[in-house]
């Protein structure tokens, strides 16, 4: 006698996580895509054509080709073991230019960075969710020395995204430089870190989360336990398009952020818009 057959969800999901494409992805978040899509579609092929849309829009778009984390982690090996940092850094924004989010940020790296955390460091413990390709750009970020500060507080790093095959590449990456924390796969639409944090990067992902999941920024810029929010929305399409997407997105971003919240300062870059809540 066989079992009783699969919900729709259920076998949405397996059709989903059975796809090079996306069988990386946290099965949470997968499941919470296909939901939505379900309840919109009567037939299960539609459902799962238009939820493997909605996964593309969110973690495939953004990445060229097939992402080499076996190759690339050896690149930062050799190149850390160099001891030549101006060669470290270098391997570190190669690799990034394979994310056009973090792409579109290598020509502002160091004044973006330089800038904005200017007078919120040195930094101790930093939360990066929907976080992508930019941990590598930790050499930037103006850590705290090891073991420096109060208390000798170390350097930790917490890195959330959807993508297993990524939190583990950026788990080795984290530990390569001797900084703590972890690289966790979790559905960010949803997820509530509770690591206290000097910073919480939130970068160019909140339109894609509210789309997902509306309601989902305002919870998450509500629901970060850290003393900062940097949080940043692109100025262009992934076309070039200025589109007055600057200005549409400040709007959003004041409408999601409670006032009570703390004080936020302003930064238009050439290729990013930028905002840090002071709490």
């Amino acid at each position: 006698m066989s079992g009783r057959e699969p919900e729709p969800v259920e076998r949405l999901v397996e059709a989903v996580l059975a796809s090079p494409s996306y069988g990386r992805l946290c099965t949470d978040f997968v499941r919470r895509v296909g939901e939505k899509e379900l309840a919109k579609r009567r037939r299960l092929k539609e459902a799962l054509k238009a939820t493997k849309a909605k996964l593309h829009q969110v973690a495939g778009a953004y990445q060229e080709l097939r992402p080499r984390y076996a190759l690339w982690l050896e690149q930062l090996r050799q190149a850390h073991q160099g001891g030549k940092r101006e060669d470290f850094l270098a391997t570190c924004r190669q690799i990034m230019g394979h994310h056009a989010s973090t792409r579109e940020r290598l020509p502002i790296l160091e004044q973006f960075y330089g800038t904005v955390l200017a007078a919120v460091t040195p930094l101790h413990t930093v939360l990066d969710v929907a976080c992508g390709l930019n941990p590598l750009a930790l050499p930037w970020m103006l850590l705290a020395p090891p073991d420096a500060g109060e208390f000798g507080r170390t350097r930790e790093y917490y890195a959330y995204d959807v993508d297993r095959d990524l939190m583990d590449f950026l788990g080795q990456f984290l530990a390569l430089l001797g900084v703590g924390g972890e690289a966790r796969v979790e559905d960010v639409t949803r997820f509530r870190p509770s690591q206290p944090a000097d910073l919480a990067l939130v970068l160019k992902a909140l339109p894609g989360l509210e789309r997902l999941e509306p309601g989902a920024a305002r919870r998450l810029l509500a629901g970060l336990p850290a003393r900062y929010l940097l949080v940043s929305f692109p100025v262009r399409s992934l076309g070039g398009q200025a589109k007055g997407m600057a200005a549409h997105y400040e709007a959003q971003f004041r409408k999601w952020l409670d006032p009570s919240q703390g004080v936020v300062q302003r930064w238009e870059f050439a290729t990013e818009l930028a905002f840090l809540v002071s709490r």
